[in-house]
């Protein structure tokens, strides 16, 4: 053998010591290193978790790549340098191995890294959603487990057959009563609709649900036309010069009645041998004038018993819209005597007889339904049943030694969810609305109205005068000099009870707390996410807004939109998945935000017993929380007067 000599063989020689010097300095790599620090703060987004716990066991990318990567692995350590600095996502399978073997190094909880990655990153593509309709698809994807493909199909069909019971549709028996119901699109729609009010001209955001429910079926011109006409006499600033009137209603009151309206209208002329199985008339046979038959609403009222199974209260406000239409001096129906000329004989429901008395002697006939609309209501009043029970979807909830404390806990799981503002703008923006809907909420206790319609002034900006806000009938988000923090005005006007003695005519203020990064998360939102939101569409004035697509119309919220937004809220981050481990509360099912008063009632009654202190925070009466909000059990009652006396066997 021939050894080589020289220059070359040499500097090989070098290289070759070189190297294994370094190898003798590389340190031993540790299976579980020991942490600088046992304390640390669970951080929101992945890439702050990551860095936090790679400083803590004092790693960098390099050797945490040497430590965690098996025999096989291509990724390089400028993947994991990526992720540190929130340039980039995990995505893939190999990326969700890679991160849970950091998480058993660094003895974190399975799924600890991955549940802080943002829901595009968390995104399922697997085939086995491939089959499932696109609209349900989006709605699912949320709620399935990164390891969704690689479970049994049985096991798939058992989350997805939970997640549509208890997330998507909510498991109630009126939540499936109205899915179905919601099947059978028979309502009649009025569009175009303009209500005139003192802040001007609004076209009624009303009939959007009218319009789901029956797609482009509108109503006949005519009938339109007195819609028209009701409205109006409702809900002008003046009356008609000879027309009388007593009370008023505001836009939501009106949309109201508009749908539900509708809804008869639109049971009348569906045919009788469909699902919906209706009257069957003709469009030109419909008119309002129609409504001062006793015989009419007697068809209806049993007709939606006979679809629901039993009556309740819904009922009874309908046929207490009768009675105010027909009502002496005052009812819009009775002071239209020309509808009696529209009128014509229906087989089986009004003869030729009685339209004819009705034509010659048009308040006799208003009088007969006064006074049938009184005895009716009555009757149905005494069976009818609560087709609902609200506290239901929150159970879990008012259940708890602190209802407030647990909602707050969503809240909370808003800001740990919450993906990287840099790289996923638009979802931190959503994230932070959705994190300021239900703080506002819960410390408001307002009506869905006012907290959707809330206007806002930035900071330095000046606060609109008390007058306006009283004629448009909203309140304001502003900052307070005087109190050093953002507040809250309402005036009475803009409040459903406005009557009610608890406003006595005047407005509602309230310093919103600087609490649990409240005023951090207002002043991000007023000052980057708002704008994100609303992306090129025309500005409301609303502090919340909607998120702005290319479809979108508008990026304020309407009655129906709000309610979505909130419910989504809850099925994303209230309910508990077990299959993902995300949300908070094992039980709750999707609500909308009115249950948020029912919290705050039931919250205060646990704490005090006292009805009054629970008016308060609601903007309402003590009788009203009695009969429709607190949830006070005897067990309450008698838990609350034994912290009292049990103090005499403590002191013994």
């Amino acid at each position: 053998m021939v050894q080589a000599t020289g220059p070359t063989s040499a500097r090989v020689s070098r290289i070759g010591s070189e190297n294994r010097r370094r190898a003798r300095r590389r340190p031993e790599i540790v299976e579980f290193p020991e942490p600088v620090s046992t304390q640390w703060q669970d951080l929101p987004t992945f890439h702050e978790a990551l860095d936090m716990h790679m400083r803590r066991h004092r790693e960098g990318a390099r050797g945490l790549r040497n430590a965690v990567a098996a025999s096989g692995d291509t990724f390089n350590w400028t993947t994991i340098r990526a992720w540190r600095r929130g340039e980039r996502q995990p995505q893939s399978a190999g990326s969700f191995e890679l991160l849970a073997r950091i998480e058993a190094r660094y003895r974190l909880p399975q799924g600890y890294f991955r549940g802080k990655l943002s829901h595009a990153a968390r995104a399922v593509t697997g085939s086995r959603l491939s089959g499932v309709k696109p609209s349900e698809r989006r709605r699912l994807i949320w709620h399935i487990p990164d390891d969704f493909d690689r479970r049994p199909q049985a096991e798939q069909q058992e989350i997805l057959s939970w997640v549509r019971r208890v997330i998507i549709s909510g498991s109630t028996d009126y939540r499936r009563f109205q899915a179905a119901a919601m099947r059978d699109r028979f309502a009649l729609r009025f569009p175009g609709l303009v209500l005139v009010t003192n802040a001007g001209a609004v076209e009624m955001e009303a009939s959007s649900r009218a319009q789901s429910l029956d797609g482009p079926r509108d109503a006949p011109r005519q009938l339109q036309a007195e819609m028209a006409d009701l409205v109006a006499f409702k809900t002008a600033t003046l009356t008609v010069a000879g027309y009388q009137r007593s009370g008023v209603w505001g836009s939501e009151t009106a949309a109201q009645k508009i749908e539900h309206l509708g809804l008869l209208f639109g049971a009348l002329v569906s045919a009788p041998s469909g699902r919906v199985r209706g009257m069957g008339l003709e469009g030109a046979q419909l008119t309002f004038g129609l409504l001062v038959f006793p015989a009419v609403w007697d068809w209806y009222v049993r007709w939606r018993e006979q679809r629901r199974g039993f009556y309740t209260k819904w009922e009874v406000d309908m046929l207490r819209l009768a009675i105010a239409i027909t009502r002496k001096d005052f009812g819009w129906l009775r002071q239209s005597p020309h509808l009696a000329e529209r009128v014509s004989p229906i087989a089986g429901l009004v003869s030729d007889v009685e339209v004819q008395a009705a034509r010659e002697d048009w308040q006799s006939a208003c009088d007969r339904m006064y006074a049938h609309g009184l005895v009716r209501a009555k009757e149905i009043n005494r069976v009818a049943r609560v087709h609902r029970d609200p506290f239901e979807p929150i159970l879990p909830i008012l259940e708890a030694d602190s209802p407030v404390g647990a909602y707050r806990g969503i809240t909370e799981e808003i800001i740990r969810r919450m993906p990287g503002e840099r790289r996923y703008p638009r979802s931190a923006a959503e994230s932070v609305r959705s994190f300021l809907m239900l703080r506002l909420g819960l410390h408001l206790g307002v009506r869905q109205k006012n907290l959707r319609q809330l206007l806002y002034v930035e900071r330095g900006g000046s606060p609109t005068p008390e007058r306006v806000l009283e004629a448009r009938r909203r309140g304001e988000l502003r900052w307070s000099e005087r109190e050093n923090g953002w507040e809250v005005m309402i005036p009475a006007t803009a409040f459903k009870n406005s009557g009610s003695s608890y406003f006595s005519q005047k407005p509602f203020r309230l310093v919103l707390p600087d609490l649990g990064r409240l005023y951090e998360f207002i002043d991000a939102y007023l000052v980057r996410h708002r704008s994100i939101l609303l992306g090129g569409a025309a500005d409301p004035g609303t502090f919340f807004v909607k998120t702005a697509k290319v479809s979108s119309k508008t990026a304020a919220y309407d009655q129906n939109t709000f309610y979505e937004a909130w419910r989504l809220i809850i099925q994303r981050y209230g309910i508990y998945n077990p299959y993902t481990g995300r949300g908070v509360i094992k039980g709750l099912l999707p609500h909308g935000p009115h249950n948020v008063r029912d919290v705050l009632a039931t919250h205060i009654l646990k704490l005090t017993g006292s009805y009054e202190q629970a008016s308060y925070a609601i903007q309402d009466t003590p009788e009203t929380v009695a009969n429709h909000y607190g949830r006070f059990l005897p067990q309450d009652k008698a838990a609350l007067a034994a912290q009292v006396l049990n103090k005499v066997w403590a002191e013994s």
